[in-house]
């Protein structure tokens, strides 16, 4: 299945607008695929996921904070993010967007829950600060 330019289910989350470009019932629950639109400025406070992704730059720059070390990301870089290490990005041009891509269905879930409900959502999903 082919999604196109604007198309997608939106969901917000407090530090950024997330697309759903390929969600995971086009996959078989196997993959997803969102775009993240996100303003100059520090995003959530360092976290964990219960589930691993990966970040691909599209424009804009940012810096990943992933287990105590920092990665500067410009476009056509990409971070893994293993399962359970402590994160955050920081936004260091007026916007970055970038790819976030994840397997399975969690990923997905927990975004339309945190976009649904706030952060009461983190718990339901193994996410800790």
């Amino acid at each position: 299945m082919m999604t196109t330019a604007g198309e997608g289910e939106e969901l917000t989350a407090p530090d950024a607008t997330v697309t759903v470009r390929i969600p995971a019932s086009l996959t078989d629950g196997a993959y997803e695929l969102f775009e993240v639109d996100a303003p100059r400025g520090e995003a959530a406070p360092p976290h964990r996921t219960p589930w691993p992704k990966a970040y691909y730059v599209l424009h804009g720059r940012m810096a990943v904070l992933l287990d105590g070390e920092l990665h500067d990301l410009s476009p056509g870089d990409a971070i893994t993010i293993p399962a359970d290490a402590p994160h955050t990005f920081t936004v260091h041009t007026p916007s970055v967007q970038f790819l976030a891509f994840a397997v399975g269905d969690v990923m997905g879930a927990f975004f339309r829950d945190l976009s649904a409900h706030g952060l009461e959502a983190l718990p339901r999903h193994g996410v800790t600060l």
